[in-house]
């Protein structure tokens, strides 16, 4: 809506400032935030589950937050992968959970 017809016809990977904020910093601020007030995003609030500190099974970090979301770059890019892995590890880490030191656990 910000930018009207030029979403279409341009190839660039950042439109402006709008762009970056509603795309890029507006998602990333929101998530880091329910992590550290929630310890889970909107939808693992609806299956009742939460991420930890896989260390101490406390509460979830700023830093180890922040690192979290960005190890989620390394698990997408081999074909999502790193969230296949989950599948097949002994504990139910994807490579996002073991990078950022958390583990998912159902809500009791």
């Amino acid at each position: 809506m910000v930018y009207g017809d030029e979403m279409l016809t341009k190839t660039s990977m950042f439109m402006g400032p709008a762009d970056v904020l509603i795309n890029y910093v507006l998602p990333f601020v929101a998530v880091i935030l329910f992590w550290y007030f929630k310890s889970a995003t909107p939808g693992k609030m609806i299956l009742k589950i939460t991420i930890i500190d896989a260390k101490d099974g406390g509460k979830m970090s700023v830093p180890q937050s922040i690192g979290r979301y960005f190890a989620y770059i390394p698990a997408i890019l081999p074909l999502f992968l790193g969230f296949v892995w989950v599948a097949f590890d002994a504990k139910k880490q994807g490579w996002h959970d073991k990078l950022g030191k958390t583990l998912v656990i159902k809500q009791k």
